[in-house]
C-alpha cells in the first residue's frame, strides 16, 4: 500500500461528487470523493490527510507525451525491480519517498525498465482514498 501525506488545498463539489486537491510537497494530487449532497464534510480545506492507493493502481510511463486523462502524473526514479514470472514490483523514488507499482512482467520487459531509469508514474483520482490525520 502506498501512503503519502498532504494538505487539502481546494475542493470542487457537484451533487454527491467532489474533486479534492491535495498538496504533497509542492505537487498537487486530485482525489475523487463520493459523499452526500453537502460535499466532503469529513475533509475540509486545510486538513492534513494521508493519500492511500494500492501498488496495482500505479501505472508506469517512459517517454510519454501529449494529453492524458489521468490527472495525477509525477516524475520518479526506479530504485528497485523485483520480477516474478507473472508480476513485477517496482519501487520508485518520488521526492525522497517510496512509491511502489505492480505491473505485469511482460509489460516491464517490453518497456525495458532498469534500475535508476527516470519514469513518470500515474494514479487515477478515483483510485486514491483519503484518511484524515490526527
Amino acid at each position: 500500500m502506498n501512503i503519502l501525506r498532504g494538505t487539502i488545498v481546494d475542493i470542487e463539489s457537484s451533487q454527491a461528487v467532489s474533486l479534492v486537491c491535495i498538496d504533497v510537497d509542492g505537487d498537487q494530487f486530485t482525489a475523487l470523493i463520493l459523499e452526500g449532497r453537502k460535499g466532503p464534510v469529513n475533509y475540509p480545506q486545510g486538513v492534513r490527510v494521508d493519500l492511500i492507493f494500492k501498488e496495482t493502481e500505479v501505472a508506469i510511463a517512459k517517454g510519454i507525451s501529449g494529453l492524458i486523462s489521468v490527472r495525477n502524473r509525477f516524475p520518479g526514479r526506479i530504485q528497485q525491480i523485483e520480477s516474478g514470472q507473472v508480476l513485477t514490483k517496482i519501487r520508485l523514488d518520488y521526492r525522497a519517498k517510496a512509491v511502489s507499482a505492480i505491473i505485469s512482467t511482460p509489460t516491464a520487459i517490453g518497456m525495458n525498465l532498469k534500475q535508476d531509469d527516470k519514469i513518470e508514474w500515474l494514479v487515477k483520482a478515483s483510485d486514491i482514498s483519503l484518511m484524515r490525520v490526527g
